[in-house]
């Protein structure tokens, strides 16, 4: 049976206790006969101090995490003496930082894991420059740990830098680019539909524009490379389908109230009456005031549908590219195909429902 990460934190402040119990023992044996009473005197005081509440704990668990606790002595030891002998920026400390970081992570102790890859991305960069691929797995450590704690702004700025580094990095046609595609994407599907960054509605729509743009520029670059099979484009094609889909299916949902419409929401009028002088004569007064434009509503309504159209749009796209890879590709399987098929009559099924919506003539 595994420890449990719950229990983790308790378990080594004991292993920390018996460490310095058994420092103070051998140090007992070794002092004169005369000190001996106030020497045990002393460690019967540690010994009740550290009896926790739950002493349930199996000698198992015990063992571990005292284990844990000499390798976390063991390696920030190393990482002391790499510092001195070779210094604080010195390559080597990489991969150290790594390994403490992995341990932290094993205790679930994730804020020290975070801090310890944020030394080892630093060291990484005075020594290999701000675009360098030892970068990477740091930072996907930095994602790993901070996803734990639920730090979703922190994800996104380490995903945002990610991508940056590798859309730096790596040609179009290296598989790897499109690993970082895949990766970015993902994630920003995963924002928008679970609302991570509690945005509102028009931040939510931003961030699905954005990434609609953001698939449509990496679709149209690679597809003009030489030597690209166009069934590594399937992923990125499907992520940008979810994408718009998202936006139209927001724009279906929302009333047509909350969308800018093209004409402006209030005219001037000009009013008159007739109204009596200081002298007792009626003349003639009249004055601008602004109304509702009766236009308006109507134009936020034509918004509403040029929205829910211009996506619809894109997701047809969408999907006459992913038939015509489907139908032309020698490479893919008979059951990837038929998986495929399955999405393509999918993304139809809602594109088909969203294109009755956005022909109503009256949109709630």
């Amino acid at each position: 049976m595994g420890i449990n990460v719950q229990e983790l934190p308790e378990l080594l402040a004991k292993a920390f206790l018996l460490l310095v119990l058994g420092i103070f023992h051998v140090s007992t044996f070794a002092q004169p006969e005369a000190n001996s009473t106030i020497q045990n005197e002393q460690a019967a005081e540690i010994e009740a101090d550290s009896r926790l509440p739950d002493e349930t704990i199996s000698p198992k668990e015990s063992a571990q995490a005292l284990a844990y606790a000499r390798e976390l002595a063991a390696r920030q030891s190393a990482i002391i003496e790499m510092q001195s002998n070779l210094g604080i920026y010195d390559p080597a400390l990489i991969e150290a930082y790594g390994d403490l970081g992995r341990l932290f992570t094993d205790m679930a102790d994730y804020q020290s894991a975070i801090q310890v890859y944020g030394d080892a991305l630093q060291v990484a960069r005075i020594n290999t420059g701000l675009y360098s691929e030892e970068q990477l797995p740091v930072i996907e450590f930095l994602i790993d740990s901070n996803s734990q704690l639920k730090a979703w702004d922190e994800v996104d700025n380490w995903e945002e830098l990610s991508y940056h580094i590798a859309s730096r990095l790596f040609e179009f046609t290296d598989p790897r680019y499109m690993t970082s595609i895949e990766g970015y994407g993902g994630w920003k599907l995963r924002v928008m539909r679970e609302n991570l960054l509690e945005q509102s509605f028009q931040g939510l729509n931003r961030t699905a524009s954005d990434l609609s743009r953001f698939y449509e520029k990496s679709i149209a670059s690679m597809e003009i490379q030489v030597g690209l099979q166009p069934e590594s484009l399937l992923q990125v094609i499907y992520g940008k389908s979810q994408a718009d889909l998202s936006i139209a299916r927001a724009a279906a949902r929302t009333p047509y109230t909350a969308f800018q419409g093209m004409a402006n929401p209030y005219i001037s009028q000009t009013r008159c009456r007739n109204v009596r002088n200081s002298q007792g004569v009626m003349v003639r007064t009249c004055y601008t005031v602004q109304v509702e434009n009766p236009r308006y509503r109507q134009s936020q309504r034509d918004a509403k549908r040029f929205e829910m159209s211009r996506y619809t749009r894109e997701l047809m796209k969408s999907i006459e590219r992913l038939r015509s890879i489907k139908d032309q590709s020698t490479v893919l399987s008979s059951s990837e195909k038929q998986q495929l098929e399955i999405q393509i009559a999918e993304l139809e099924a809602e594109s088909e429902q969203l294109l009755r919506a956005s022909r109503r003539m009256t949109l709630f």
